[in-house]
């Protein structure tokens, strides 16, 4: 199972996540940002993802190959959070999805299935991504990745198996929450 949500220190990872809300809302500049925070959680999510997907190894699957994407579509979000070439509407975006990420509880609750919960936030941070790749040119997305394959062919993979990764109902609200 995944830590508690204590365990981000100076505070809960709701905390974390109304900072981020408050931070972009109030257009606050980016050095005011929680970067500290972000690199702590972007750790302790890569250690807890890979720590399970060592224990359970050909038992995953495919879903290993997700669940490894999970901390770099995080990070990268929040990096274009805090980049000036990104307006406004599209870091508010990002930031709900950052947000969405360290949330407890959302659609598959990390803290009652472990790593497996993280699947509907790699997939709600994709469909985020794909959205604002239509006002944010790829090259500042590709500068912020971290992730070893070209970040337009992970984006395209997740949405692909968006349906067999969280089911189609899941897939279905996300869709519908991101106005698709």
């Amino acid at each position: 199972m995944e830590e508690t949500p204590d365990a981000v220190p100076g505070g809960t990872d709701d905390d974390f996540a109304r900072e981020i809300r408050e931070a972009l809302q109030n257009e606050l500049p980016q050095d005011e940002l929680p970067r500290d925070r972000a690199t702590r959680f972007y750790d302790r999510i890569r250690n807890t993802i890979q720590r399970y997907v060592d224990g359970k190894g050909k038992l995953l699957g495919r879903t290993a190959e997700f669940l490894l994407l999970v901390p770099d579509v995080f990070i990268l979000l929040w990096r274009l959070t805090t980049d000036s070439r990104v307006n406004r509407k599209d870091k508010i975006l990002l930031g709900s999805a950052v947000a969405y990420y360290v949330m407890p509880f959302d659609l598959i609750p990390e803290a009652i299935v472990g790593p497996i919960g993280y699947l509907d936030d790699l997939v709600f941070g994709v469909y985020v991504l794909n959205k604002v790749l239509g006002s944010v040119d790829a090259s500042i997305v590709r500068e912020h990745w971290s992730g070893s394959e070209d970040v337009l062919d992970s984006i395209q993979r997740v949405l692909n198996a968006a349906e067999s990764l969280i089911g189609k109902d899941l897939a279905g609200k996300i869709k519908k929450m991101m106005g698709k």
